[in-house]
């Protein structure tokens, strides 16, 4: 179940966007929490299932547009399909929406096809 970034999961979330390429340097991912908490645009999504496991974020471009800045799943979780269960539940909550990817997510954006539902 997707649910919206709350204070109190910080560490959980910082934990899990560090698997990010772009944000493997403390002051940027801390710089990147800051945005995610102070930016109305940007938002922040946790996947539960008994524990968070995963996190996808987004950057609200426009009325139609929103882009997908991370994606992330714990290790221990990954190829489970996790993922792309986030990307379908974004979609869904934000149907009037298209969802693109950044170059950091593009490439499981695409695996995962999402691009031709849009």
């Amino acid at each position: 179940m997707l649910i919206r970034y709350k204070k109190s999961f910080e560490k959980i979330a910082m934990g899990l966007l560090s698997f990010m390429p772009c944000e493997k340097d403390i002051k940027q991912l801390q710089q990147t929490m800051k945005t995610y908490e102070s930016d109305d645009q940007w938002q922040l999504y946790m996947w539960k299932d008994e524990d968070i496991i995963g996190i996808i974020g987004i950057h609200i471009l426009d009325d139609q547009t929103a882009e997908i800045q991370h994606i992330s799943v714990n290790p221990s979780y990954r190829k489970e399909g996790i993922g792309k269960a986030m990307l379908k539940a974004l979609k869904e909550m934000h149907k009037n929406k298209q969802l693109k990817p950044n170059e950091y997510t593009a490439t499981f954006f695409q695996k995962c096809h999402l691009e031709e539902d849009s």
